[in-house]
């Protein structure tokens, strides 16, 4: 245990990317299997331990330190794995600490993973006994899923790779083919195993991306085609070997959430599209993103849900046409290929995002603008003869959104942020004015702010707290932040009937009065 709690704390407390991408490379070139391996599925989000959740690991904590003290420390330290590891110590009757290696990673994997539910909250109790801070901190983390120390799936990944001189791509198109402890993958890269074949597999292929095209940049539309940028979230089906599988842009199989157009589903092939949910728009085409939101992250939907909100997938491009790659074509030709494969569909669950066309470059810059109404978060410009390439390349592919919405609020409550936030309160809920005076919460944002406009707001929660809610300040009502967010929907679950999509701190308006801050009725006037 002792090594991966020693990465864990340089990973926490390392700023640099490529530091990071070095100290995960020589975690994972110098331990052995399986420990590396579970390391790396920790990493990137692929290990779980059934019966060891954050609510049994809280009532552990709550048994076996004292309550007031367990709140007050988590309230002021901001991690719960933290907290734990440092207070856990006086608990442990005594007990002589060793983590000298003697607890290895597997080892404590594999008996937490074999318990029983009724019994795996002692196990690990009884291995807290007897670690010290570091390597509790690291097992805590490990058994409870979602480290937080700053790596994502995506960077552990081309660590991985740099660490074995691999390319990045292709270890992404064929994760998917390997599982924890991930023995063949790490055959596969130290050369004893040939690459696997996944012609049979439904695997993820790396998604294509987009440069933001900036405002002062234009293009000539006859070399770039034009469509609108949906407001959903990117989407890969891939069917293979008589298996249907839907993948988000960073990798993770969402079938679970969508089994409505997994099914759907039938033709072997990879494509590229939006996910959408059935609803008020362009004659009850796609609904708003909220209405997709509702689904996202279920491991089961209900017959009910699958009514009222069908998802259906608006597509954008094809990699794989039955088993022919077309990934090396030009987009003009994809499309083609992408047309021809449409009709073989079901029409209620799929479509083809339209190609938008314009006189001019301002006429579509018009065109976009006039959007908002529509569902649309603005437009994506493609060199007609670009093939799909993963990642992001100059010149090939530029998103061109909208201008964002902004509502002057008013911040009302802040909380500690996490990791390495945990010492300033980062997370803010703001609210705009009733008619009669009341102010309703209509988001929350924590990012959007330099690190010295966070200091100064972690200032004014500390010197204007009116009161206290576990780790939750509420604040006086006198500052004003300007709030930037992507659109506003109506919503049932907030008692301002509102919900902002990817609201931000745009502006600290420490200059203007709270009660010239926006009201509900107007920004119900930007509902789409």
């Amino acid at each position: 245990m002792r090594p991966f709690s020693q990465l864990l704390d340089d990973l926490t407390y390392t700023r640099s990317r490529n530091a990071k991408l070095r100290r995960i490379g020589d975690y994972l070139k110098s331990q052995p299997d399986p420990d590396r391996g579970l390391a790396l599925a920790a990493l990137t989000n692929t290990l779980d331990i059934p019966h060891v959740k954050p609510a049994a690991i809280r009532a552990l904590a709550e048994e076996r330190i004292d309550p007031v003290l367990y709140k007050m420390s988590r309230d002021y330290v901001g991690d719960s794995a933290e907290t734990i590891s440092l207070l856990w110590d006086q608990a442990a009757d005594g007990r002589p600490m060793i983590d000298d290696g003697t607890i290895r990673l597997s080892d404590a994997v594999a008996q937490l993973s074999a318990a029983k539910k009724a019994d795996a909250p002692r196990l690990l109790a009884d291995m807290l006994d007897h670690l010290d801070p570091s390597g509790r901190y690291a097992l805590i983390k490990l058994a409870s899923g979602g480290l937080r120390v700053g790596v994502s799936a995506r960077l552990a990944k081309v660590a991985f790779a740099q660490a074995f001189e691999l390319d990045v791509d292709q270890v992404e198109e064929v994760w998917h083919a390997f599982a924890p402890p991930f023995t063949e993958l790490f055959d596969w890269a130290e050369g004893r195993t040939e690459p696997p074949d996944v012609a049979d597999l439904p695997v993820f292929r790396p998604f294509m991306l987009a440069h933001p095209l900036e405002d002062d940049e234009r293009i000539d539309l006859a070399d770039y085609a034009a469509e609108w940028k949906w407001d959903g979230i990117r989407v890969q089906l891939v069917r293979a070997g008589g298996e249907t599988r839907l993948y988000s842009r960073t990798g993770d199989d969402i079938g679970a959430s969508f089994p409505d157009v997994c099914a759907a589903f039938e033709e072997e092939g990879v494509v590229d599209g939006e996910l959408l949910i059935r609803g008020d728009y362009q004659g009850g085409e796609a609904g708003s993103f909220n209405a997709l939101q509702q689904r996202l992250g279920r491991k089961t939907v209900s017959a009910k849900m699958l009514k009222e909100a069908p998802a259906f997938v608006r597509l954008y491009d094809i990699l794989i046409h039955g088993k022919e790659d077309v990934r090396a074509l030009g987009w003009s030709d994809r499309r083609e290929k992408l047309e021809s494969f449409l009709p073989r569909l079901d029409p209620d669950r799929f479509d083809l995002s339209e190609i938008v066309e314009a006189r001019s470059f301002d006429h579509l810059e018009a065109l976009r603008d006039e959007a908002r109404d529509s569902g649309v978060e603005g437009l994506m410009l493609k060199r007609r003869d670009s093939p799909y390439v993963a990642g992001r390349r100059t010149g090939l592919w530029y998103k061109w959104k909208r201008d964002p919405l902004t509502a002057d609020c008013v911040m009302m409550y802040a909380q500690r942020g996490s990791g390495k936030r945990s010492s300033f309160f980062s997370d803010y809920t703001f609210g705009c004015w009733t008619e009669d005076g009341q102010l309703l919460p209509v988001g929350k944002a924590y990012f959007g702010f330099t690190d010295e406009e966070l200091k100064w707001l972690d200032k004014f929660v500390r010197n204007n707290t009116v009161n206290r809610f576990g780790p939750v300040r509420e604040v006086d009502k006198s500052l004003v932040l300007e709030v930037a967010f992507d659109s506003i929907h109506a919503s049932a679950r907030h008692k301002s009937g509102l919900a902002m999509r990817f609201p931000r701190i745009a502006r600290i308006r420490d200059d203007k009065p709270a009660h010239e801050a926006d009201t509900i009725a107007g920004l119900e006037k930007l509902v789409t």
